[in-house]
């Protein structure tokens, strides 16, 4: 195997990994909320966390599933921020989760020539890695607003490490 398969591979399995410790990390931190607490704004211009589920998917569907999978995709990411009380944990989870798992068949199937090719997302001119790192980066930076909201929220630790020594 040559120098830039094996560039290749590392960098999808790496993306899927952070991916699914994201997915593992927003999970916790529903778990411990309640159905209320998903859609109260921590302030006048904050987010509620139900939101910041729908906007993560919305993006991933925009630059993985549909840039990268090359599959039609109509975003309307304005509405991603309009509170949907009828929406619960579980169609949120779901949502997500089936979001996750068609993002991971997307990276899976990616060759060397698609992630070199450039395509134009909302206002940016990406190559497909960049398309990759946006839609991980991404979801990592809206998984710490969620762990913070969590936190503030119920006042104790996520327990994402529990039973680990990180030290």
């Amino acid at each position: 195997m040559e120098l830039n398969e094996k560039l290749i591979i590392e960098i999808k399995k790496n993306s899927i990994y952070r991916l699914e410790e994201n997915l593992r990390m927003v999970l916790i931190c529903i778990d411990k909320i309640t159905e209320k607490d998903l859609w109260n704004k921590p302030s006048k211009k904050g987010v509620a966390l139900g939101n910041q589920i729908i906007h993560v998917v919305g993006n991933m569907t925009q630059y993985l599933i549909s840039s990268l999978g090359e599959k039609k995709f109509n975003r309307e990411r304005d509405n991603e921020f309009k509170i949907d009380k009828r929406m619960t944990k579980s169609s949120l989870i779901n949502m997500l989760s089936n979001t996750i798992q068609e993002s991971k068949k997307t990276i899976t199937k990616l060759s060397v020539e698609n992630l070199l090719k450039t395509r134009k997302v909302q206002v940016y001119t990406l190559s497909g890695i960049g398309c990759l790192i946006h839609a991980v980066e991404h979801f990592s930076y809206h998984t710490g607003q969620i762990a913070l909201l969590t936190k503030n929220i119920t006042n104790n630790d996520l327990g994402f490490y529990d039973g680990i020594d990180l030290n």
